[in-house]
């Protein structure tokens, strides 16, 4: 439910800053005090289009930040808050910041969050409906939804989405082995050969690099040896002299006069070591050159073996050291070719289950339906005849669907007729044109569903709101909408916008909204009604411009009344003249005369 309301710069409020109750709040005020204002900024945080237009001449921006307790809500509703990796726990923290240039952000418990996420959000946060924004029951989706919810049986429908989608996975699979098997011998035949020429080839671990390594030096053997034999002559066995001899001179000369001086001594070692250095390079590029040999065939052979490996690992678009898991890659694709008879056989089963389990829950959420159908149709039918629709009439048309395969929304469509007046034919919700009627309808739907069986757990939404939904209609029906307000108000936090004292008098809560002109700008005020104003505020509605003391007198009278109507008018009842209230209303009138 809602709690805080914050709202700054937006249209021309300046600054008001709301708390909440549960159970029925009003509010009410002049024409053009800015109560639809209000009804603005809660659907502008719950996700509305917002536009430049929205900020209050001046500022800069416009903010709205709405509380809401969602203690007990819907489990859907946390699972998508995790989803999105929104924290909460008791509250959150909803806030819209509309920007001079047109920008939106949206912020979730001080998260940004895009519109499309806070629209998603609002759907579980509050519902309004208007004469001019009649939300949920316009939408096919969210009449099969109330249904389903009235007839106890969310679960179930939801277990046929469930089924639905097993279904479509399963003929995706079976579809895709079709596939396969429609080309199954040239597959075969395909993997095969690239199989067959990866095992011919036998490729060891690292032979790529070493055949890589061997060809170079094959294919440059003169070279090698021309190096190989100047470097032997020059340390070794050049007559004119070579780097081991004269080291060796070096070591001897040297040896000589050691004795005589120990720094000369101190360097025999190193020369020692280069001496043995020297004899055994000499030793190891001689070895060398005599197993340096060129070999033009050997050449060819490692030549031709690259380049079959090198032709392969293009073929199959991977290094030279891959190739062999390319090779068990083969394998597991032809394994299930090779057996796709089985498969298919199997998959086809598996698409038959599937359809037979959808097709069990189906019945049953189908039959659910059909009862509840007939329940729900009765219901708002008998409140429309106190709601200002006497002779009016509603039904839940379920129309079978002619598909042969599975549906998420089970085996037919729902869709809600309505007339409003006798003698009229049914049309569907979405033609209906007045919108008074249908706020009403909606108000009737709405308590009607409160007032199930599981009421409390039927209610999807905490918050409702009611713009003027008793536009067009007076005296006993006008109390009686406020009674069912009221009514829905035990079951679910309730907002109403309203012109009627009858209403008016029914809340819990009573908010005046009212226009304030200071240093030549103008503000809307909203403030609560202490007992004394609120006493003057129904005398406003009830008596226009001059207010008598019998109008103060009949404000109260209609105040204490409502204070002590804890229950609901009966629509059998209400067919009446009406309430005891409303003949006293009468009667205060004409005494006031």
């Amino acid at each position: 439910m809602l709690t805080q309301l914050l709202i700054r710069h937006f249209a021309i409020i300046e600054e008001v800053d709301l708390a909440w109750q549960r159970g029925l709040t009003v509010l009410t005020g002049e024409t053009g005090a800015g109560k639809s204002i209000l009804v603005d900024a809660l659907q502008l945080v719950i996700g509305a289009r917002a536009g430049a237009e929205v900020v209050r001449a001046g500022s800069e921006r416009a903010e709205i930040s709405a509380t809401f307790d969602i203690t007990g809500s819907d489990p859907a509703f946390i699972e998508w808050l995790d989803q999105q990796g929104i924290e909460a726990s008791d509250e959150l923290l909803v806030r819209r910041l509309v920007s001079r240039d047109g920008k939106s952000r949206a912020f979730l418990n001080g998260q940004p969050v895009t519109v499309q996420s806070l629209r998603e959000a609002g759907q579980w946060l509050a519902d309004i409906h208007g004469q001019h924004d009649f939300q949920s029951l316009m939408r096919p989706a969210a009449q099969r939804d109330l249904l389903d919810r009235f007839a106890g049986c969310t679960d179930l429908a939801a277990s046929v989405r469930a089924r639905h989608e097993q279904h479509l996975r399963a003929l995706e699979a079976l579809q895709t082995l079709e596939q396969s098997a429609d080309d199954r011998d040239e597959n075969i035949d395909r993997l095969s050969f690239q199989l067959q020429e990866l095992e011919s080839l036998q490729l060891a671990p690292g032979e790529p690099a070493a055949l890589t390594s061997e060809r170079q030096v094959l294919a440059n053997v003169s070279r090698l040896a021309d190096s190989a034999r100047q470097a032997l002559d020059g340390l070794y066995e050049g007559d004119q002299g070579n780097a081991r001899d004269y080291a060796s001179r070096s070591l001897n000369a040297l040896r000589a006069v050691a004795p005589l001086d120990t720094r000369l001594a101190e360097l025999l070692p190193a020369l020692e070591e280069a001496v043995i250095g020297l004899t055994d390079s000499s030793q190891a590029l001689a070895r060398y050159l005599e197993t340096l040999e060129g070999d033009p065939a050997r050449l060819e052979t490692v030549e031709q073996r690259l380049a079959l490996i090198e032709s392969l690992a293009r073929k199959h678009r991977c290094d030279a050291d891959a190739l062999p898991d390319v090779a068990e890659r083969l394998r597991a694709e032809l394994a299930p070719l090779e057996d796709l008879g089985g498969a298919l056989a199997a998959q086809r089963q598996a698409v038959g289950q599937a359809f037979e389990h959808w097709r069990k829950e189906a019945r049953s959420l189908s039959a659910a339906r059909q009862t509840a159908a007939t329940a729900l149709s009765e219901a708002i039918s008998l409140r429309m005849q106190t709601l200002g629709m006497a002779g009016g009439r509603f039904e839940v048309a379920l129309s079978p669907s002619t598909d042969t395969g599975t549906r998420a929304q089970g085996l037919e469509d729902v869709q809600y007729w309505v007339t409003a007046n006798t003698g009229q034919p049914l049309r569907p919700l979405a033609k209906v044109a007045s919108g008074g009627e249908l706020s009403r309808l909606s108000l009737a739907v709405q308590v009607a569903l409160a007032h199930h069986e599981g009421s409390a757990k039927a209610m999807r939404h905490g918050c409702m709101i009611f713009d003027e939904v008793d536009a067009g209609v007076g005296g006993a029906v006008a109390e009686i909408v406020g009674r069912e307000l009221a009514a829905l108000g035990r079951h679910a936090q309730v907002l109403c916008v309203t012109h009627l004292p009858q209403v008016a008098a029914l809340g819990q809560q009573h908010f005046k909204v009212q226009k304030i002109q200071r240093s030549q700008t103008t503000h809307t005020e909203v403030r609560t009604l202490p007992g004394d104003e609120r006493i003057e505020e129904i005398a406003r509605m009830l008596g226009g411009i001059d207010i008598t003391q019998t109008t103060r007198e009949h404000a109260a009278e209609m105040l204490g009344a409502a204070e002590g109507a804890q229950t609901v008018v009966s629509p059998r009842r209400a067919r009446g003249a009406g309430s005891s209230s409303s003949r006293s209303a009468r009667k205060s009138l004409t005494r006031g005369r």
